[in-house]
């Protein structure tokens, strides 16, 4: 007789509570190693959960609409083995599958293996609205004396809240036993942002949006927000509020790096590699970072000391059918670039597909944000933070540049630096823009 084994949510980063926004498989299906089992969305992307072997489901343990950590049963498998290479669909980490007398499939064993998965990873990059000052009370201080213990909530959501300077007393849980999770802290923090003017960040007097009947004017159509639209409404919005933002322009003369970047596309084509004007970004901004180490930092959470970071990890804003995501690349300093032509396409082709890993989206110290295949010739981009600085780029075009006592055509690519003025002033920002551009200007500085 076949065996019958649980199926469980495997590695999915520093989320819990994630929210399950689809099941793709029924009772009596039969399903290959590899197949999709679920999706689900997490702040930043959403992602499949493959089946880790092939065989006949013979229960579904989840629904759409709930909500699964690292450790939650999926379903009962029965038959079939593992294939030779771990799934790693999500994180690099196959899922686990617990036999029915598994001492580890109890939900002691679960809860300890989750709260080990947390305890191994890093901060988790939250995003969330600025903080309410005269709304939401306690203040963080306050909050942190009192060490309110009835507030039913994991590490991750307590961090969460502190973050924003709420008090998760005054949070009403609605999952089961009351549990306050990410959704309902979100929900209190919009309530009181859609008090009236003066009740909600006061000390910006921004008063409430008003209400209009559209369909008095015409026909409309309502089309709501995907989840990422909404969590990156949230983040955008806190992140233009509170950061003094400041915007540094400049052109980069590429004629040369476009001669050189189509003889290596000539050379690669065999492989099936592109190399796009992105990969040379990459590397002449870290050029740029290892010059300037302001720029590859953050500011801690008292905005009082400024953590300089030594490794090199830059986002790179993907357009996908759902809105924008940010995969990350790491160790941008030790790549060159056909490698990163090659992690450019593999990550940004995962993310429009939706199976980008929750891990892939976290960690960056600097951001790209490429318009150059759509146009335009300048824009200013939104700082991601907790990072200092995010580079625009738009589309190159041909310009007569005076040259040697003439005029000559060159292909100019606009840049848009956009800078957190708390860290960088306008001096710093300068030179750092020219800096890069006179590394794009010259591609052996990128060797060097």
């Amino acid at each position: 007789m076949a065996e019958t084994k649980q199926v469980l949510v495997p590695d999915i980063g520093n989320f819990e509570d994630v929210n399950v926004i689809e099941v793709l498989v029924k009772a009596g299906d039969t399903v290959n190693a590899e197949d999709g089992l679920i999706t689900l969305e997490t702040d930043k992307a959403a992602m499949d959960v493959p089946s880790p072997f092939a065989g006949v489901i013979k229960e579904i343990k989840v629904k759409a609409g709930d909500r699964v950590s690292q450790g939650s049963l999926i379903l009962l498998l029965e038959g079939g083995t593992a294939p030779d290479v771990p799934t790693a669909a999500i994180s690099g980490v196959a899922p686990q599958i617990l036999k029915n007398n598994d001492e580890a499939a109890s939900p002691v064993g679960a809860g300890q293996a989750r709260d080990q998965a947390v305890r191994g990873h890093g901060p988790l990059l939250q995003k969330t609205l600025p903080p309410l000052q005269d709304t939401v009370q306690p203040s963080l201080q306050n909050m942190e004396a009192s060490q309110q213990p009835k507030a039913h909530a994991s590490p991750a959501i307590r961090r969460f809240a502190r973050e924003l300077g709420v008090d998760l007393t005054q949070v009403k849980g609605g999952s089961a036993k009351g549990r306050v999770t990410k959704d309902d802290v979100q929900s209190f923090v919009k309530a009181a942002l859609a008090q009236p003017r003066g009740a909600a960040d006061s000390s910006l007097q921004i008063s409430a949006m008003p209400e209009i009947d559209f369909a008095q004017f015409g026909p409309v159509e309502t089309k709501p927000l995907s989840h990422i639209q909404k969590i990156s409404a949230a983040n955008l919005h806190r992140n233009w509020v509170s950061i003094p933002h400041i915007t540094q322009f400049e052109e980069a003369d590429i004629t040369e790096m476009e001669v050189f970047r189509k003889q290596l596309g000539t050379e690669y084509a065999a492989q099936g590699i592109k190399i796009t004007p992105l990969a040379f970004l990459l590397r002449a901004v870290v050029e740029a970072l290892q010059q300037f180490p302001a720029f590859n930092a953050s500011l801690d959470a008292s905005g009082e000391n400024l953590i300089l970071k030594k490794y090199f990890h830059i986002g790179v804003a993907v357009d996908t059918p759902d809105g924008l995501v940010v995969p990350v690349l790491r160790d941008v300093n030790q790549k060159g670039i056909v490698q990163l032509a090659k992690e450019l396409a593999d990550i940004s082709g995962r993310a429009r597909e939706k199976k980008i890993s929750a891990t892939e989206m976290q960690g960056g110290c600097f951001t790209i944000s490429s318009l150059g295949g759509i146009g335009g010739t300048a824009f200013t981009p939104i700082i991601n933070a907790p990072e200092v600085a995010i580079l625009g780029v738009s589309r190159a075009g041909v310009k007569p540049v005076h040259q040697y006592g003439e005029f000559a055509p060159r292909l100019m690519l606009p840049l848009s630096l956009s800078y957190d003025h708390r860290v960088i002033d306008g001096a710093a920002a300068a030179r750092f823009i020219i800096y890069l551009a006179k590394a794009l200007a010259d591609v052996r500085r990128l060797a060097l």
